[in-house]
Parts: structure tokens; sequence; C-alpha cells
């Protein structure tokens, strides 16, 4: 005998729900509409038209959504051929069951000048079983009543918290887009919480990363542009909105998406080129790495203008990066813009200032930030700022001066310094600068190891350096090293430097996992590694 499995609670049914428009093709004449119901609807369709006008049909595409708690059919219909600078009023379903009416407005022709809202890591976990967005959608209201002109929204990746459960989209559906993305698009880049899963959602154990993330695929793989690298679309995708090009970047298959990103843009005539991935290459916390990223797509990031980012909870804007160096002028590099966190969700890892960053804060409040960026011509203004009112940033880039207001300018040093993940080591570096020999860069790598947080031990004309579960033996005049993986050639001879300490090859740190680069405009070396451990020595 079958015994047949109890629908789950909000799961779906034979109304539409979870529904969403997003951009498909032109902005100006098309948009998508995605809905999802029970398997006993067979096929969907939307009916449209403008206030008082006749009324079309435009049938949907289907497909089977197969989750961890349900079975459900998907749909996705994108209307074509529609007025630029529009309005229409739609509604989706099938003849028996249909939603209610909602509307949209299309781009108009030609468009320079427009605003949309970007936010990021809104992830809610809680309840469990029913997670509660219901903040972020009273957010969300807030902004678009405070700039009712917003075009679309623009996500930064962790849309929810553990993406490849079903209850976490329904909850995001149900409480905190509600009443929202039915009439504005919606734009999702994915992020790690939303490939994230449990093999046992109940207990939270066998925590796994789906690559690709099926559920996000399978839920908006017709909400999207069907443009991305081969393997690796609806997570990665690209779409103009009047003068600018986005392309939104997903997680996995790097090296895929960074020919796809190299090749859709040579042919790009937008004023602006705009990126979005999760996770930040300029980041804020002290123990997080980029190595997913960087330097793999660093050829691709360099032809953006400005790429948003995530992950972190906090606001930063960088200066101009271009090959590890820093600049002033937006034409010089490209500006990476991490988004707070949109739901009240303070980072778990403690942030700070690094070297890279024009701008800060650490948003370690009980806080929801948006940033809505305002594009005019060859002028875009990014105001990122808390649901309070308060103004975290504020900037406007500007291409025909070639400029970023307010002015800002990043260091450039008459020593060369050393910096670990971005960050300065302060006093213990003041009188023991790197320096070069011969060609080769020497760094008194005990200063730096001792600084983080590794175990220094330095005996006449020697020195034992241990971080991460590695360790080296230095010894002055040899350009040899003992580590605990075996002997090591170094590029050339330690030899005693300033305050008397040892000088290293840089390339020495690749020893202990790390990877170094000179910064030759700014004058510094940073070292970067790619654990997330920290780098603290145990107390016995």
């Amino acid at each position: 005998m079958e015994i047949k499995k109890e629908k789950p609670a909000r799961g779906s049914t034979s109304s539409p729900d979870h529904i969403m428009i997003s951009i498909n093709g032109d902005a100006a004449t098309s948009m998508a509409v995605t809905w999802r119901t029970s398997t006993d609807v067979g096929a969907g369709y939307v009916e449209y038209h403008e206030d008082g006008g006749e009324i079309y049909r435009a049938d949907a595409e289907q497909g089977v959504f197969e989750s961890d708690i349900d079975t459900s059919h998907m749909f996705w219909c994108t209307l074509k051929g529609l007025k630029p600078d529009t309005k229409y009023y739609y509604t989706c379903g099938s003849d028996a069951h249909r939603s209610e009416t909602f509307s949209f407005t299309t781009a108009p022709e030609h468009l320079t000048k427009f605003k949309f809202a970007c936010v990021a890591d809104q992830q809610k976990g809680e309840p469990h079983h029913c997670p509660d967005y219901s903040r972020f959608n009273s957010f969300l209201k807030q902004v678009l009543e405070e700039h009712p002109d917003t075009r679309f929204i623009l996500t930064g990746g962790d849309n929810t918290d553990c993406g490849q459960h079903e209850v976490q989209w329904n909850g995001l559906f149900a409480s905190g887009y509600a009443g929202v993305v039915e009439s504005v698009p919606l734009m999702m880049a994915l992020g790690n919480h939303d490939d994230r899963g449990f093999a046992d959602y109940e207990k939270g154990t066998g925590k796994y990363y789906s690559d690709p993330a099926e559920f996000f695929s399978n839920q908006f793989r017709g909400s999207y542009a069907d443009n991305g690298p081969e393997g690796w679309k609806t997570a990665s995708y690209a779409f103009d909105y009047g003068n600018v090009h986005f392309n939104i970047l997903g997680l996995s298959g790097q090296e895929f998406v960074r020919d796809w990103v190299i090749e859709d843009l040579k042919g790009c005539k937008q004023t602006w080129k705009l990126g979005t991935y999760h996770f930040p290459i300029c980041y804020s916390g002290t123990d997080c790495q980029n190595y997913e990223a960087y330097p793999l797509m660093r050829e691709a990031f360099e032809l953006f203008d400005l790429v948003f980012s995530g992950h972190e909870h906090n606001f930063s804007r960088s200066f101009p990066l271009k090959n590890e160096e820093l600049f002033d002028r937006p034409s010089q590099g490209t500006i990476h813009y991490m988004l707070g966190n949109s739901h009240y969700n303070p980072p778990g890892s403690r942030t700070l200032q690094k070297v890279w960053h024009a701008a800060f804060h650490p948003q370690e409040e009980q806080v929801c930030c948006v940033c809505i960026v305002e594009v005019d011509g060859d002028k875009m203004t990014l105001t990122s700022v808390f649901n309070d009112g308060r103004i975290i940033d504020q900037c406007t880039i500007d291409k025909s001066t070639d400029t970023i207001l307010p002015y800002v300018q990043p260091p450039i040093y008459n020593r060369t310094r050393m910096k670990f993940k971005g960050m300065d080591l302060g006093l213990c570096q003041v009188d023991t600068p790197c320096v070069e020999k011969d060609g080769v860069w020497y760094a008194p790598l005990a200063v730096l190891i001792g600084c983080v947080g590794g175990l220094v031990e330095k005996k006449p004309g020697r020195v034992s350096l241990e971080i991460y579960g590695k360790s080296a033996v230095f010894t002055e005049g040899s350009d040899t090293a003992q580590t605990n993986q075996g002997e090591v050639k170094l590029s050339a001879s330690v030899f005693r430097g300033a305050r008397e300490q040892l000088y290293i090859p840089c390339d020495a740190c690749a020893v202990f996992g790390m990877r170094w680069n000179y910064a030759p405009r700014n004058n510094f070396i940073s070292f970067e590694v790619e654990t997330q451990a920290h780098p603290v020595t145990e107390q016995p």
C-alpha cells in the first residue's frame, strides 16, 4: 500500500505564490514573471494589459522543482513586445487559479538617468521551519516609499540562510518579498548561504554546499537571461538597464566565469560596467581571505567600473584597485563596494578598515543597510544608509572629470611597509621596512609572524617561525630553510638588516602557505594566506 506523503506546511498549492518579476531581455520592451504552484496545475499563463487597454495572454514555460520537502511546478513567462516607459497590469496562474492583479513599468528607451536599490545578506534562519523576514519586508517597503522611483532591486547574495532547503525560500517569499517583488524587478546574486544545505535539516548536521546551487537554478532558470557561462548559467548572467551593463557572477567555476566576463565585456557599449560577486575582494574581516576569486579572476574584475559584494555583513568602499595597487581616479582601477547587511545581521567576524578601504563602517549594530544607486549619464552616486536614516557613505563617481567625490587619497609610503590581510603592523614595523636588493624583496618575517599571533623564537644568527601549523628555521647567510616539510631552497640568502633583524626573501612566505605582492605605487608589500584560521599560538 502506497503511503501518500503529507503536504508540508507552507508548501505549494494550486494558487500561484513566490510571484516575482525580473529583467530577462530588453528592459524597455519585456518583463519576466515567475511563480510557483503545486503539481496538479498543468499549465500557466500571464494576462496583461495597459490601463483600460486590450488584454493579452502569454503562455509560460513550466518546470518541475523537487525540493527536500515538496515537489512543485515552477512557471516562467517573459512578456515581449511591450511599449517602453509604460505601466502594465498583469495576473498569473491557470484558468482555475489566478493571482491578484499586480503592475509594473517598463524602462524608457535610451535611458541614462535612473535609480536602483542594492541589498545584501538578508538571510534569516529563525524560526527554523518558518524563517521570519517580516522586518526585512518592512525595510524594503520603507526604502521604496522613500525612493518611489526605484527601478529594480539588486542583491549581493545570501538571500536565504540555507538555500538548499525550500522552507528558507518559502519564508523569504511569504514574509520578505511579498508586496514588493511582484511589481519591482528582483535581480538576485548567489551567495554561499544560498547554496548551503544540511543532510539533516532538523538536526543541522551534515552541512554541505551545492555546486552548482540546484535549488537556486531550478527555481530561477527562466527568470534571468540564459547568457552565462556554459554549465554555470542562472547563477551567472548578464543584463542591461539603460546605459549600465550588469554581470552577475556565480560562486563556482571561477575560471569559466572569468572567461565569460572577459568575452561578454568585449562588445559592451554601455557607459557603465558593473559586477556583482558575493565574496569581497577588498574584504574587511581580520580572518577572511579572497583566494576563491583573486588573483584567478583579477583580469575579469579589472574590466568593471565597480563590483558589488556582500558576505561580511558590514560596509566598505575601496579605492580604485588594479594589479593590487591603489589609485584615486575611477579610470585607474575597479571600485569594490561591499554592501552592508540588510536584515539586522551584525557581522560574526569582527571587521576593521584595511589599507584598500576609502570608506568603512563595521555595522555591528542591529540595523539594516541599503545602497541607493543613482545613475545620471556619466555620473553615478551611491548612498549607503541605515534604516534609521543615518548615512554611512555617499560618493559620486564622475567619468567626465575622472574623479570620485569626496576626495580620498590612498596611501603612498616613503618606506616600504608590510601589510597582512590588508592590516598595517603599526609600531612593530616602524624601524624595520622591507628592502629590495639585487632585484629581490626582503622582509623581516619575524616581525610579521610575531605581530599577527604566530610563534617567534630568536637565537644568535637564526630565527624559528611557526604559524598555521607550519614552521621554519632561517639562518643568517644561508639560502636554505629547515621546515617541518623538509629543507626548502630560498631565492637568496638571509641577511642581517634594520634593527639587527634577519631579513628573509619575501617569497619564503610560501613555506607558511602565504603569497605576497608588492604595490609599487603605494610602496607596500601585502601578505595573504588562504586559511581563515586565527593565527594565535596555543597557551600550554
